[in-house]
């Protein structure tokens, strides 16, 4: 079966074109957004070649492809007939949709106005990597002209990370993305954040206090203004005459939102934002053993309800943002090997050419940071692997919690980007996070290997 009849398929068991709301797609899924939920055909999904499993969770019914996810998409967008703008796509106007505000719906948001923008996160992510790996091996020295460009390179969407934000969630909330943009872009303008260099009183025409925040990496107060935003842009157009809407309506909702946005909603953020600032950094160093060890046992479950994006990814760019690093990133490491350990082992014991393929393919992929083919396809299927995957994975982050491993830059978690674990002034902890690893495979794979020698059901199903 080729991308386009997988396409096809999907399409016709999420309900159709015209059941299609908007859709999105991470490294390994499908996402879409429905009209009509009862007609997304779950068990015949299931079934089709090429799809590995399904998960409704946030407000999203997701579909499983694996690696192949962007060739499908691309498929999906040609169906659809709409064209790709790096974020959520949408299809058809939502205007016969109920109108409600459920947790569902949050994280809905949150996930579709972070997902577009994890390219330029981790490439840039990867920058910082590499300039580590070469200064530490001497390749190149700091100070260097090429040192220097590679260093604002790679900060680049940390400190713009604002503008990015204020684009994908422009698209999520329906505004126009350049005046989303805008927004953004004004909230770091040079001459603002001279203003709070200067830590002189301001005051907005005169007679509303401006509170002097630093905007710049900063991940809250931008959604919220944007959010607000778009509600204003509507309310301008609709109160702006026809003949002189195309000035008036950005005029009025630039008008409108800037006292909103240094006076309010920015200020208020920026409240919330340093609050949930502190309570990490009080975790990361008061208990830091907490993180890796509970997500080095539940990150697979978080994963599978789709749920990875929404949980983590505000958090560990708050984290990096404030204190220079996470320490969620050691859990979602040692969590993949060890799923990556579970379905080798059952490779290892597996008759079935086609099961044992399988499951070494996805093993393979699990120790590159991708574990749904191995979570869906291989240990979840024979349930007694996923357990001890699980098992594996929370000793491990035992190990990464005990010894305090950090994630330096934010990247995906595997064993080709293990680096972004090296601290220039620790050297112990790349030393600790690969101990993790170790550990939480030996222990995945030993386990699994075990129990399913034990098991005449497991041995059964991947042929004797």
């Amino acid at each position: 079966m080729n991308y386009k009849e997988l396409a096809e398929i999907v399409l016709q068991n999420v309900g159709g074109k015209e059941n299609v709301e908007a859709f999105t797609h991470c490294a390994t899924r499908l996402r879409f957004n429905l009209k009509d939920e009862e007609r997304f055909k779950e068990e015949e999904l299931k079934k089709c070649n090429g799809v590995m499993g399904t998960v409704i969770a946030g407000g999203q019914h997701q579909v499983i492809i694996g690696t192949d996810v962007s060739h499908v998409y691309d498929e999906l967008t040609k169906v659809l007939e709409v064209t790709k703008a790096g974020g959520t796509e949408s299809v058809v106007e939502s205007t016969d949709l109920k109108k409600r505000f459920v947790f569902s719906d949050v994280l809905d948001t949150i996930s579709g106005i972070f997902t577009p923008i994890l390219p330029a996160i981790t490439g840039a992510a990867m920058i910082k990597v590499l300039l580590i790996l070469l200064t530490m091996t001497g390749l190149m020295k700091e100070g260097t002209q090429t040192y220097q460009i590679l260093t604002f390179v790679g900060d680049t969407p940390f400190y713009f990370l604002p503008i990015m934000l204020s684009y994908s969630a422009a698209v999520k909330f329906k505004m126009n993305p350049m005046m989303g943009m805008l927004l953004g872009l004004m909230m770091i303008h040079p001459t603002y954040m001279s203003m709070v260099d200067a830590g002189e009183a301001v005051k907005l025409f005169g007679f509303m206090p401006v509170t002097l925040a630093k905007y710049t990496s900063t991940v809250i107060p931008v959604i919220m203004v944007v959010w607000v935003g778009s509600y204003v842009e509507k309310f301008s157009d609709k109160i702006s005459p026809k003949a002189i809407r195309f000035f008036l309506k950005p005029l009025l909702t630039l008008l409108i939102m800037i006292p909103i946005a240094f006076v309010i909603i920015g200020p208020l953020g920026t409240i919330i934002g340093t609050w949930l600032e502190s309570v990490l950094n009080v975790i990361q160093t008061q208990a830091p053993w907490s993180l890796p060890i509970l997500f080095g046992v539940v990150a697979p479950i978080v994963i599978m309800l789709g749920m990875h994006y929404v949980v983590t990814i505000p958090l560990v760019m708050t984290a990096i943002a404030a204190n220079g690093f996470d320490m969620l990133g050691a859990g979602f490491l040692v969590a993949n090997v060890a799923q990556a350990g579970a379905a080798l082992a059952i490779a290892t014991l597996a008759k079935n050419v086609d099961f044992k393929a399988l499951a070494s393919s996805s093993g393979i992929t699990a120790l590159l940071g991708i574990t749904e083919p191995a979570i869906y396809g291989v240990n979840l299927k024979l349930k007694k692997p996923f357990l001890c995957a699980l098992i594996g994975g929370g000793i491990g982050g035992l190990i990464c919690g005990i010894f305090g491993v950090k994630r330096i830059v934010f990247g995906p978690t595997g064993l080709t980007t293990i680096p972004i674990f090296i601290d220039p002034n620790n050297n112990m902890n790349f030393v600790f996070a690969i101990v993790g690893v170790v550990v939480s495979f030996v222990v995945a794979f030993a386990l699994s290997y075990i129990s399913a020698k034990r098991s005449q059901v497991i041995m059964r199903e991947i042929g004797e």
